[in-house]
């Protein structure tokens, strides 16, 4: 069976391709944050992404095509998306 992260990592390839990519599980830090959030599963996913096809697009822009993309994830449960998206020459905090 297939992890969220590892659909979340192929759908970015597949769509962005990008230079760099890390889809990171941070479900464990948000434990008892609400009664059914428990630290355990894939419900708190945190992505820093850098891709050409950022390229002129605003911040907004990027995280709407990102959050568009992954919309059947959130509509089945992942309860939080962390987006960090840059183009190839912009600075990272990673």
């Amino acid at each position: 069976m297939m992890t969220l992260r590892t659909r979340i990592e192929e759908k970015l390839v597949k769509a962005f391709a990008p230079e760099r990519l890390s889809v990171i599980d941070e479900s464990h830090l948000h434990a008892g944050h609400q009664p059914d959030i428990t630290g355990t599963g894939e419900t708190h996913i945190r992505v820093r992404i850098v891709s050409e096809k950022f390229a002129g697009m605003s911040r907004l822009a990027r995280h709407r095509a990102i959050t568009d993309l992954l919309k059947p994830e959130l509509d089945a449960g992942l309860h939080a998306l962390a987006v960090e998206p840059a183009a190839p020459d912009e600075p990272t905090r990673w």
